[in-house]
């Protein structure tokens, strides 16, 4: 999209795995470069305890890995809808409100990108889920009051919302040559979102598109859960979960959780969780796999292990095995995975996501055969069980696939110029 002037405002996709900014002005990119000369910035937060400071993105995962004393956060969109939302962590032996560790992340996100804009930003569209929180339209209300709140304590004086994959659908709409009716998928992090949308050239100039979004669902369904299914069923067991107490009963699984889960890892080195798991080790038939857990715990390596689980489910993508070297926390230690086991895990997930896709193209009453396109976007959209699951829904439909990283920012930015100018 061309325009004599930049536009006013921006675009921001607070992502669960990545964030973007968009902004649309002549002759240039319409994504920001945040990191490096990179369109994403990580949505990574470190609390650097020797230098006291706070640290962003890549450079927060390259201290952290590089062994810096401190504090490592991620999936921080997560916390919307949370009931962590409400309460406080201690860092640096300060309390700190977790509102105030999104406002941090997204002050740091709004200032990269008026730097590199060269001007301020005082108006922008915020990207939201379809639901931040399913089935619980208060939560999913105080989610993005909350969010809307932090953004206009960061200076935005003016702040709207736009669902995720409406985002995502006029950022496709700017390359077609046709009329289409189409079905977007967006898999993020966190959640899955759909829209049924009509679109086509000649309305990417109207004021007014709600007549041509006919109907939206979602569903608190992401690559983050993805990771936890395949850490809980591909590695966690040699950690002893699953294991037996003498009482014949299966050990409590409540730290084997929160270390498969990106934004509850932190909750393992706390003094009460450890002398839990302490007071049990005497209970468990086999302690093999509790004792690899202490010294787990021991390195603070929940954050390490879930990096490893990540990159391993997204190299399940295109190869059907794939080991993870465990050998830092025991000599030869390693866990084979592969896709067989990982489709398996996350099977419960994608009924989930099937099941709200049916109840939304159910809902808007048009015939299936008539949708002439399903569209993929959002970093978690190629997992390949996931596309077959979907796109068994619409045989008939063109499978297109979008731009999983830069998409919805980028539609963002041309619903900015469209709401602000």
């Amino acid at each position: 999209m061309t325009t004599a002037l930049p536009a006013r405002a921006c675009g921001i996709d607070f992502g669960t795995s990545n964030s973007t900014v968009g902004w649309l002005r002549p002759g240039e990119e319409t994504l920001i470069p945040l990191e490096d000369g990179r369109i994403t910035l990580p949505s990574v937060l470190f609390f650097n305890f020797e230098e006291r400071r706070p640290v962003f993105g890549r450079r927060a995962l390259h201290e952290y890995l590089e062994g810096y004393e401190g504090r490592l956060m991620r999936s921080l969109k997560s916390l919307l809808g949370s009931r962590l939302l409400k309460s406080e962590t201690t860092v640096l032996g300060s309390a700190l409100p977790f509102k105030e560790i999104l406002k941090l992340f997204l002050g740091e996100l709004k200032r990269r990108a008026e730097t590199q804009a060269g001007r301020p930003f005082e108006e922008a569209v915020l990207g939201r889920p379809v639901f931040f929180v399913d089935e619980d339209p208060q939560a999913d209300r105080e989610a993005a009051d909350t969010l809307a709140e932090v953004a206009k304590d960061l200076g935005l004086k003016e702040v709207s919302f736009q669902y995720e994959p409406i985002a995502a659908a006029f950022d496709y709409e700017s390359v077609i040559e046709r009329e289409e009716l189409v079905l977007i998928v967006d898999i993020g992090g966190g959640t899955s979102d759909f829209s049924l949308v009509r679109l086509a050239p000649a309305r990417r100039a109207l004021a007014e598109r709600q007549d041509d979004i006919l109907a939206t669902g979602g569903v608190h369904v992401g690559g983050t859960d993805f990771d936890r299914q395949l850490s809980l069923q591909g590695v966690m067991p040699l950690f002893g979960y699953g294991s037996k107490m003498k009482s014949g009963a299966p050990m409590p699984t409540s730290t084997h959780l929160n270390l498969a889960t990106w934004h509850t890892i932190n909750a393992v080195y706390a003094q009460a969780s450890q002398r839990a798991l302490a007071g049990m080790r005497y209970d468990i038939l086999d302690t093999t796999g509790v004792d690899r857990l202490f010294r787990l715990i021991e390195q603070r390596a929940g954050h390490w292990l879930a990096m490893q689980v990540e990159d391993a489910k997204i190299a399940l993508g295109d190869n059907g095995r794939q080991r993870i070297d465990l050998s830092r926390i025991e000599a030869e230690l390693a866990a084979d995975l592969d896709r067989a086991l990982f489709e398996r895990a996350i099977e419960p997930l994608l009924e989930r996501v099937r099941a709200s896709l049916e109840k939304l193209l159910s809902g808007a009453g048009i015939d299936r055969e008539r949708i002439d396109t399903l569209f993929f976007t959002g970093g978690s959209s190629g997992v390949p069980a996931l596309r077959r699951s979907v796109a068994a829904l619409l045989p008939n439909a063109r499978q297109v696939e979008g731009d999983r990283f830069g998409g919805i920012g980028s539609g963002l930015a041309i619903e900015a110029r469209r709401r602000y100018g």
